[in-house]
């Protein structure tokens, strides 16, 4: 945000609490250079509850903002679930001279993952049941 300060960020994430905080909103109101009262952590305005918090980082107005995934987005448990693969059997076993490097035992090993290791992940969520009206 610092290398462009007048370009729009949109970020893609889970509902963590984290993702919420009272802290995110200042940071945010302060990039945006936003002049308002944000209240109050637990007692009013902006800052009151996760749903206003929340309300606020996903604006679609604000030059920084946030898009929260449904709780179940199954396909980023499966990205995460490679990354973590690719994590533990290359990036920690190894040392990288430079980006090129890394680049290249990047594809290596996804070469090598695809030949040995690879299956199908368990997908487990069934989707919700349907709401009675």
């Amino acid at each position: 945000m610092e290398t462009d300060p007048e370009a729009s960020w949109i970020f893609v994430l889970d509902q963590l609490n984290t993702h919420q905080s009272a802290s995110l909103v200042r940071l945010v109101a302060t990039c945006c250079q936003l002049d308002l009262d944000l209240g109050i952590k637990g007692k009013l305005g902006i800052l009151h509850s996760m749903a206003s918090r929340s309300a606020f980082l996903s604006d679609p107005t604000h030059r920084i903002r946030f898009v929260y995934v449904p709780k179940h987005t199954s396909w980023l448990n499966q990205i995460e679930c490679w990354f973590s693969i690719l994590t533990r059997r290359l990036i920690r076993r190894s040392n990288f001279t430079f980006t090129e490097d890394l680049k290249q035992q990047i594809r290596a090993f996804i070469r090598y993952f695809n030949c040995t290791m690879a299956k199908p992940f368990n997908w487990k969520f069934q989707g919700f049941e349907p709401k009675p009206h």
